[in-house]
């Protein structure tokens, strides 16, 4: 045989993540290769048959999601960044506060007012004299 051996599930020691991690997944791809039997499998990991099912579902579907084709090159950043979002958030505030101070204008115009008395101040009007040159 040319080329790289197969590993097989012996290639999940490779592979970072926790002990147990480590151990399900090599046993989920020892009963889909057919060395293993589920019943085995379920006793090696001390996992009921139902549960045992759900870990391989949950492996396979995650698998297969991440093999999913992917648009090429980089993904495109976000249309509205953080600041802009806030700046639009603050532009739709403040437009609501002019909304409602020109309500209020409007009925204030509106309303009859009362009438306005002269107010008399207890000082007398300063004259005007023309100023001395300096």
């Amino acid at each position: 045989m040319r080329g790289r051996h197969p590993s097989g599930p012996a290639y999940v020691a490779r592979l970072q993540g926790s002990a147990q991690a480590k151990q399900r997944l090599e046993v989920v791809l020892r009963t889909l290769a057919g060395s293993l039997s589920v019943q085995q499998a379920c006793a090696e990991l001390d996992l009921s048959p139902a549960r045992f099912g759900e870990l391989r579902t949950q492996l396979l579907q995650a698998a297969l999601a991440s093999l999913e084709p992917r648009p090429v090159g980089r993904p495109q950043a976000s249309t509205t960044p953080e600041p802009v979002a806030q700046l639009q958030a603050r532009v739709q505030d403040l437009e609501r506060q002019l909304h409602a101070a020109l309500l209020r204008e409007e009925v204030a115009l509106i309303l009859p007012r009362p009438p306005q008395s002269k107010k008399v101040s207890g000082r007398r009007p300063r004259s005007r004299r023309p100023r001395r040159p300096a």
